[in-house]
């Protein structure tokens, strides 16, 4: 019953740099990722789609062994959907929606992560890291990016102008300089550690254990949390489903544990047939112990040097926040290092980069402490309040809403940053200046199912109408216009019917969807940025306001 999963070895090739022998200049490069986990990955194929040429560095030559990472969240997938690997994801993966919590043998609380129909992507998936991994190397290599793996980076001299590094091979040592240094190094940074550079918060005195077990179960593809559950009394305790028949279980085990000893086969094998029985078959496939911590830089811009990921911020694994926010760093980093390296925007567009995901870090963050608090609470009192909370919660909604088992990852609605403009119009509904966009079913004559595939990679502006054959010369000729400015603005159409004129895209809004999740009225606009958060908004088409609007979010205004 052992799972069928085969670690790829990847190819090293011998640097340039080296092959140049020891009379050759260091080799300049625009971009430089350091760590092919899925966020440095995340990062070079979202600069590569945008033709940026881009060396990503790795110690390793083969992915994640173990796990690790299962949860991915919707609007991860959506980004990912926008790097052109999430349908392998969602479709080797393990889609869910809804979470239960139990308190001993009662169920006390369940929740839907996607109550609303017409969603393209689930609430989450599971998915092993390892596959996550393996279809961002395909991606990467397929558009261009270098992948140096066996290249361990040994130092890191930045400057005003470029970053240099020092790089350890097989075949021995090489140095390169790089305009612009992305850091994905994880949560141990040793970039982060080369340049003497703190990262604060605090560590949570507990232990888990992690077993990935292999076996054949009719259980739902949900997620279940226990707290105090027989089979583990005075813990908590996770399961999730994830791909070939593989099942994470998380045992809490209090931190005056031996982790050597926990991770034994002879003591984690009792605690699982302590759950499932002993008649039920199966295989442990990896065992780890952890702690956790939740901690973040100070700024993840430190000049040409760029923090993202772990390597920036940590949280308890408890909301499966990790990557998923990691991913969302990328996201937001991606389109802003495009237009400085384009000369389109002045470096201070990167320190919204910080600011924004500093932003949305802190919210991780808050919630993971919060959750973990709950989780793991550090006094008798905390513990009494928290099991009073899950006794009433079979009974009373109020209750309920004190339950936390982790709050898991959501986007960060960016509703204070400088890079918005003010509604100067009034509007219901949650996509103000900040949010993630919402999706929806649409049909595009290109063949685009859903909103957020149209939307990615370029300032676009969305133009609502009734229909779309109707629309005046004089507004089709302005929209169209806006494709011309210094930064492009691609417009396009969003009807219930109709095709408009030559040269701008026509989306039908094919179940009044975008309507109702936009407050859209005819003549409504939204200036949608390249990582599909909202930039601004109006009740009518304004070719000026649409390129203020646009000067605001690059830092040009």
């Amino acid at each position: 019953m052992l799972s069928m999963y085969k670690y790829p070895k990847f190819d090293y090739r011998k640097p340039a740099e080296l092959a140049a022998g020891e009379n050759g200049a260091p080799g300049r490069y625009p971009v430089v990722v350091v760590g092919a986990g899925p966020v440095g990955l995340a990062a070079a194929i979202d600069l590569a789609i945008q033709g940026q040429k881009v060396v990503v560095l790795d110690n390793d030559d083969t992915v994640s062994i173990g796990s690790r990472g299962v949860c991915y969240a919707k609007r991860a997938l959506e980004v990912l959907d926008r790097l052109g690997c999430g349908d392998e994801m969602v479709d080797k993966g393990v889609s869910w929606n809804v979470g239960r919590t139990f308190f001993r043998e009662e169920e006390v609380f369940n929740f839907n992560l996607c109550p609303e129909p017409d969603h393209h992507r689930p609430g989450m998936i599971n998915l092993q890291q390892y596959y996550l991994e393996e279809y961002l190397v395909k991606r990467a290599e397929a558009v261009g990016v270098e992948l140096r793996w066996k290249n361990t980076v040994i130092a890191v001299n930045p400057g005003e102008d470029s970053t240099g590094l020092r790089v350890e091979t097989p075949d021995g040592a090489y140095n390169i300089d790089t305009d612009w240094l992305i850091v994905a190094d994880g949560a141990r940074s040793s970039i982060r550690a080369m340049l003497g550079l703190d990262i604060e918060g605090k560590i949570f005195m507990d232990r888990f254990l992690i077993a990935d077990v292999v076996m054949k179960a009719d259980f739902p593809t949900e997620r279940w949390f226990w707290f105090d559950p027989p089979f583990h009394r005075n813990q908590s305790v996770l399961l999730h489903r994830q791909a070939d028949n593989v099942f994470r279980i998380d045992f809490q085990l209090g931190w005056n544990v031996d982790p050597e000893v926990e991770k034994k086969p002879e003591n984690v094998v009792p605690r699982i047939k302590a759950m499932l029985g002993d008649d039920r078959e199966f295989d442990l496939e990896w065992v780890s112990v952890y702690t956790f911590q939740c901690r973040r830089m100070h700024s993840f811009r430190h000049g040409r040097v760029l923090f993202v990921g772990d390597a920036a911020h940590q949280v308890s694994p408890f909301g499966a926040r990790g990557a998923n926010s990691g991913i969302q760093d990328t996201d937001n980093l991606a389109w802003k290092l495009k237009l400085v390296m384009d000369g389109k925007a002045p470096a201070a567009l990167l320190d919204t980069y910080s600011e924004e995901r500093v932003f949305a870090a802190d919210e991780n963050l808050m919630n993971s402490t919060r959750s973990t608090d709950f989780i793991t609470p550090k006094s008798t009192t905390s513990k009494t309040f928290r099991n009073a909370v899950l006794g009433l919660a079979e009974h009373y909604p109020f209750a309920r809403a004190l339950v936390n088992s982790g709050r898991l990852s959501v986007p960060a609605y960016l509703t204070e940053s400088r890079l918005n403009t003010a509604d100067a119009d009034s509007f219901a509904g949650k996509m103000v200046p900040g949010a993630p966009m919402d999706d929806a079913p649409v049909k595009t004559d290109s063949g685009e199912p859903w909103l957020l595939k149209v939307l990615g990679n370029r300032f676009q502006l969305l133009y609502i109408t009734d229909d779309a054959s109707r629309l005046d010369a004089a507004t089709a000729s302005a929209l169209a216009a806006l494709a011309e400015g210094e930064i492009p603005v691609q417009a396009i159409v969003v009807a219930k019917t109709g095709t408009a004129p030559a040269g701008l895209k026509t989306v039908i809004d094919t179940r009044g969807r975008i309507a109702e999740r936009y407050d859209a009225q005819p003549g409504t606009c939204y200036l949608a940025r390249p990582d599909q958060h909202v930039a601004a908004r109006w009740r009518a088409f304004d070719a000026a306001a649409v390129k203020k609007a646009v000067a605001v979010a690059t830092c040009n205004a």
